[in-house]
């Protein structure tokens, strides 16, 4: 079966991003992760290679043990539907944290209540109740 997966990758901190969008998003649980063992390029017992589960999405989270010249960007973001406005503040308040806005909570007017941040780790989400 041919699948496409979105496909993150961090430069050490995949795991703890990881944690973050599992214990943050609803329907979000690690799958499986693959650490680096000892000789390999990463260092030994860190994440190298995760599947998760976020909003129901399967996702691939690697750390690259080489420092690249590039970073996520807000072209490619999670787009998250919350199911009522309580719910929209805990994850926007948690996904902002150390984060920047995009587009501040607010009635854009294409829905009831609408955000966009980048997180602490770079990542874009933009964040909906319809």
């Amino acid at each position: 079966m041919t699948k496409a997966t979105p496909f993150l990758m961090f430069e050490g901190n995949g795991e703890e991003a990881m944690t973050l969008y599992c214990g943050t998003i609803p329907d979000s649980r690690v799958l499986d992760i693959a650490r680096y063992g000892s000789g390999e390029d990463g260092t030994e017992g860190t994440l190298k290679l995760a599947r998760a589960l976020v909003g129901g999405v399967e996702i691939r989270i690697y750390n690259s043990p080489v420092h690249h010249a590039f970073t996520f960007t807000p072209s490619f973001s999670f787009f998250v539907d919350c199911s009522s406005g309580q719910e929209l503040e805990r994850i926007v308040g948690v996904l902002s944290k150390d984060g920047g806005f995009l587009m501040p909570p607010g009635n854009y007017g294409f829905s009831q209540r609408f955000a966009w941040l980048n997180d602490r780790f770079g990542v874009s989400w933009q964040i909906n109740l319809p």
